[in-house]
């Protein structure tokens, strides 16, 4: 009888003299701990952003700005959104303000030059010196002509074509590094961007307070609240929310494949010892005794590789934060803080997931009797136990019972990156747990062909890859998260995409879409969050010269959003379009569901399917681009596709939204190359861009946004880093418990290459079993997805890409044949040199 020392001791020996078996969990773990202690080191310091000062208005004495938020009360307290189109300072107001001092109209608005930088943005000079902004270079400027501008991107002296005009450059000032700004005189500002929505003020705070008491929200901004009227002053929020996103993600996949990783080989570890443990019981271990030193290993394991995943992650956090912050990622602040907490949970995650992985592994141990010693039959026997059925039959039905609630009561759920990302790991572990199943037959199939040429080394890279089933799905599994993690995570995005470009193709049916110089048109409404009041869009001029041109229906459109209080609590926001019902009719196809965009009218609305009242003919209260409040009348109803559908108003119910697109569609009999030609010419001196239909699609295709990419592809690198690392520590197990088949098949008369080459070559079986069970995922994954978009009423192709698959698939093939020839060739070569040792 054992002891707890004894299996404590015994537990110690094992590990020092077959390191080899547990050195794969032991990089798995440390690496995990090492990802876990990164990931939450940055979460740790992106939890709050740094208290940032005002750098527009650094040097203004005091801000007033105009109403641009929406406050509505509810019975859970009141509720708050950014208006699209934030409100002008009433002139009275303004006239007030100037009794009390020198008083600066801000007026900001896009520009597009030649050769400058895609993000220009315009201001009136006089504003420069609230900054402030100092002349490095040149003079200010003093006509409708000139401008400054910041940066060196312009010389003094030169000539820059912009969507304004050609204008000349005549004094350049420091860039501040929030903006890359150009200056034209106030005048010339005024009349490109009539709309100010904040002014400077040189007076005293409480005396501007008390000028503006009586208008409603107009607010006034003193010390740090100045910063309220700078560009994007959210900014810093939404980019912590997006790296909490990316780490959030990238740490959870890391926790999973750990687990995963590590129970796959300690299962494949405790099948290899079974006449240890066989040995063991006859010694009088008890079934207890064999699970205590089963779970003593994998939690000396655990502590070890801890210890060295928390020194990794000290050392690597801080690259980390450089890499996000290098990669536009994350702001330029952004470093590693001092805290000690992520360290802690990095360091107690290593032996829990050391013990979640061979919980199920020590309860088989335990199963282990005597006669096991006596066992040396290399086919496996009893792989797939009830307790694994049950589990992996149980993950299944929850995996598709989940599906199908989903579909049936909010498939738009399905299409969240969220889900996407969560419910692939669901089908992987049943599939994996379910794998000793269809081991067998699919290697059989695999190996069909190669079984049927000449010779027997088709036929026993199919009979030793099809008998061993435990080795065969240790070594696939890595695999099988790799391929249906890359299957599904980059074909869901894909997907996706395609699913939004079909959409954007069957909603429009216009024969040019003209868009302000630089850009696609249907963009988020201007002034959104922005701190600027300005915008993008076509003069009224310019929209007479387009309604001139002849044979042109045209439908000008402009961004805004309007405002729906659901449930009496949640005030939520939808993107709006504003257009002429007939027109409109002319230039699109929007998918509705119910009633007719014929009957759009001022005191109406178009909703879709999402909206929790969504009846043609209901009433519903909304709150317009602007914040005024409106009862409108349900017109239409369209149906919710991937989420793009918004709502339709008219005009004006859409007030102070610039028109940034313009459909066009042919009348009858009109020549298309010469209503294109008309058009150019109305917008030449605007700057704007004449695009077919189906080049405005192209051009506004939705791609994966750069922090997704990114996430995804962090998350695939821990997936494939996961994978070798099994890959090479499985292989290594399994060609050492291997040594004396290679060497009968080298004293039957094989050679030493034809012994590596089908070793390489039941390494290629096994990675194709465990890259069909992920395509295999991959394509399940992907099926509901592609059901939740024919519910929303988009037909779309799925998008598996094989390009990655295959890559993947090729590195995990590569991995494996190194792991498995590498460890063959140096066993064949002892066993050479060591003829006695090896026959014994």
């Amino acid at each position: 009888m054992l002891s707890v020392a004894g299996v404590a001791g015994v537990a110690l020996r094992t590990l020092r003299t077959r390191w080899t078996t547990f050195a794969g969990s032991f990089v798995a773990l440390s690496l995990g701990v090492a990802l876990i202690a990164v990931m939450g080191l940055a979460l740790a310091s992106s939890l709050d952003a740094p208290d940032r000062g005002p750098e527009r208005f650094a040097a203004a004495p005091v801000v007033v700005r105009g109403a641009d938020r929406l406050r509505v009360s509810t019975p859970a307290g009141e509720r708050v959104q950014r208006l699209a189109q934030p409100r002008a300072v009433p002139p009275g107001t303004v006239t007030e303000l100037r009794k009390l001092g020198t008083v600066v109209e801000d007026r900001s608005f896009a520009v597009r030059a030649r050769g400058g930088p895609g993000d220009l943005v315009g201001h009136p000079w006089s504003v420069a010196a609230f900054a402030p902004y100092t002349l490095d270079a040149g003079r200010a400027p003093r006509s409708a002509g000139e401008v400054v501008v910041s940066g060196d991107w312009a010389r003094p002296g030169e000539r820059v074509r912009t969507d304004h005009g050609t204008v000349r450059v005549v004094g350049t000032v420091a860039p501040r590094g929030f903006e890359h700004a150009v200056f034209y005189t106030d005048a010339r500002a005024a009349r490109l961007s009539p709309r100010s929505i904040q002014l400077a003020v040189d007076a005293d705070a409480d005396a501007v307070r008390a000028a503006v008491s009586g208008s409603a929200d107009v607010r006034v901004l003193t010390g740090a609240g100045r910063r309220s009227a700078d560009p994007d002053p959210d900014r810093d929020e939404k980019a912590l929310v997006a790296m909490n996103a990316l780490f959030g993600t990238a740490g959870g996949v890391t926790a999973f494949v750990s687990v995963f990783v590590v129970a796959s080989t300690f299962a494949f570890s405790v099948a290899q010892r079974r006449r240890e443990f066989g040995l063991l019981r006859t010694a009088g271990a008890t079934p207890g005794q064999l699970r205590g030193m089963v779970v003593a290993e994998a939690f000396l394991v655990g502590v070890l590789a801890s210890a060295v995943g928390c020194v990794l992650g000290a050392y690597g956090a801080p690259r980390l934060a450089s890499w996000v912050v290098a990669g536009g990622l994350a702001p330029p602040w952004f470093g590693i803080g001092d805290a000690v907490w992520p360290y802690g949970v990095a360091f107690a995650t290593g032996p829990a997931v050391a013990l979640c992985g061979v919980v199920a592994a020590s309860w088989r141990a335990g199963r282990t009797g005597p006669a096991q010693a006596l066992r040396e039959a290399s086919v496996d026997t009893r792989t797939m136990t009830w307790g694994r059925l049950l589990s992996g039959t149980g993950l299944l039905l929850t995996a598709l019972v989940t599906l199908a609630l989903a579909l049936y009561g909010d498939p738009g759920d399905l299409l969240h990156r969220k889900t996407y990302v969560s419910r692939p790991m669901l089908l992987i572990t049943a599939v994996a747990l379910l794998a000793p199943v269809v081991v067998r037959p699919l290697t059989r199939l695999l190996a069909w062909p190669a079984a049927r040429l000449p010779g027997a080394g088709g036929m026993l890279v199919r009979e030793n890859a099809a008998a061993g089933v435990r080795r065969t799905a240790a070594i696939a599994a890595p695999v099988l998260v790799t391929v249906a993690l890359t299957g599904s995570l980059l074909g869901a995005t894909a997907t996706l995409d395609e699913a939004k470009a079909t959409e954007a193709r069957q909603r429009t049916s216009a024969a040019f879409v003209v868009v302000p110089g630089g850009g696609t048109g249907g963009g988020t409404s201007s002034g959104t969050g922005s701190g600027t009041g300005g915008g993008t869009g076509f003069a009224p001029e310019t929209l007479r010269e387009l309604r001139d041109v002849p044979g042109a229906e045209v439908s000008p459109t402009s961004s805004s959003a309007v405002y729906v209080l659901e449930d009496g609590v949640a005030l939520n926001r939808a993107e709006a379009r504003a257009a002429d019902p007939g027109p409109l009719a002319a230039t699109t196809r929007l998918p509705v569901a119910a009633g007719r965009l014929g009957d759009l009218d001022d005191g109406s609305i178009v909703v879709n399917e999402e909206w929790r009242r969504h009846t043609v003919g209901q009433r519903v209260r909304v709150w317009l681009g602007d914040g005024t409040p409106r009862t409108l009348r349900i017109a239409a109803v369209m149906t919710t596709g991937t989420g793009d559908n918004g709502v339709y108003v008219t005009p004006r119910n859409a007030p102070g939204a610039p028109v940034d697109r313009v459909d066009v569609a042919l009348r009858h009999g009109a020549d298309a190359s010469a209503v294109a030609a008309g058009l150019r010419a109305a917008v030449r001196t605007s700057g704007g861009r004449v695009l077919t239909g189906e080049q405005w699609v192209r051009a506004g295709r939705p791609g994966t946004d750069r922090t997704t990419r990114t996430g995804l592809l962090l998350v695939l690198g821990i997936a494939l880093l996961y994978t070798g690392i099994s890959l090479a520590n499985t292989m290594v197990m399994a060609t050492s418990d291997r040594v004396r088949d290679l060497t009968v098949l080298r004293l039957a008369g094989a050679t030493r290459w034809q012994v590596l080459r089908l070793v390489g070559a039941e390494a290629l079986v096994v990675v194709a079993v465990g890259g069909v069970l992920g395509l295999l995922v991959a394509a399940l994954d992907l099926a509901g997805m592609w059901g939740a978009l024919c519910l929303l009423s988009v037909r779309t192709p799925l998008r598996l890409p094989w390009t990655a698959v295959g890559t993947a698939m090729g590195a995990c093939a590569l991995l494996a044949v190194i792991s498995s020839v590498t460890p063959a060739a140096i066993a064949l070569h002892r066993a050479t040199t060591q003829p006695t040792a090896t026959r014994e």
